[in-house]
């Protein structure tokens, strides 16, 4: 049978969430609790990757087994086994043909700043304390919300058939300890959304202006756009799939 396991993660003990050589990640300590609880070797396919210091609250992966257990038995010894940075939230039956990537309609981002120098937030929010013009990112989010070819938010040498994405929903909000950006697609592009926050700060410095940011996106190159934002700040919360995937339980 295949399962979904929704997944959070604290990703700055880890190398991101696709497995590499000489690296610890996250879908490297999930396959190996989960081939300790089935005797076995186990592999599980994400919905997508995070890189180095990038967080999930809702990753969702798919995995075939054939078990006795019940999914809470399943949650509960992963749980067990994981190290404190990884948490299982839930299991979830899904019918066989169900594809944790393949079948995602809507990812959601958000991207977490905070304005004082805090110990207590290093790793898990970037600190920026400089002021920002909130009227002039509205606007450039605005912009992003009626745009289809991300390219120049894309890292170079993607493999990807095209750069469209369908933006859902975009905000950046101003709160008491900074801003939260929040962005939903159906799809984002490698580095897409480090790239958007780099250059919504630059506009919000008056670094680069509405004029030049619509030039930046027409022309499709990265080196046209602001930096990438560290990737301490940067949340994956929520992975949406039709209902028709769900087995009836």
């Amino acid at each position: 049978m295949r399962y979904f396991l929704d997944i959070a993660y604290r990703g700055t003990a880890f190398h991101g969430w696709q497995i590499q050589p000489n690296a610890v990640t996250v879908q490297e300590e999930i396959q190996r609790a989960l081939s300790v609880i089935f005797q076995q070797p186990m592999e599980c396919v994400g919905s997508g990757r995070t890189d180095t210091g990038v967080h999930a609250t809702h990753q969702i992966a798919h995995v075939d087994w054939e078990s006795k257990l019940s999914q809470e038995d399943v949650q509960y010894k992963l749980n067990g086994l994981l190290p404190p940075e990884i948490a299982i939230n839930e299991v979830m039956a899904v019918k066989p043909e169900a594809h944790a990537r393949f079948d995602a309609e809507k990812r959601t981002y958000h991207y977490h700043i905070h304005k004082h120098k805090d110990p207590f937030r290093k790793g898990l929010s970037y600190h920026f304390g400089r002021s920002l013009d909130m009227e002039a990112i509205a606007s450039a989010c605005g912009v992003i919300a009626r745009w289809k070819n991300f390219q120049a938010f894309s890292k170079v040498h993607t493999d990807v058939n095209h750069f469209d994405c369908d933006i859902f929903h975009i905000e950046w909000k101003e709160t008491n300890e900074g801003y939260v950006f929040s962005v939903s697609a159906n799809r984002f592009l490698r580095g897409m959304v480090r790239a958007m926050v780099g250059t919504l700060l630059d506009i919000g410095q008056g670094r680069m202006t509405l004029e030049a940011f619509e030039d930046a996106l027409k022309s499709g190159v990265r080196s046209n756009v602001g930096r990438a934002a560290p990737p301490e700040g940067l949340y994956l919360t929520e992975v949406l799939y039709p209902k028709s995937v769900y087995l009836d339980t």
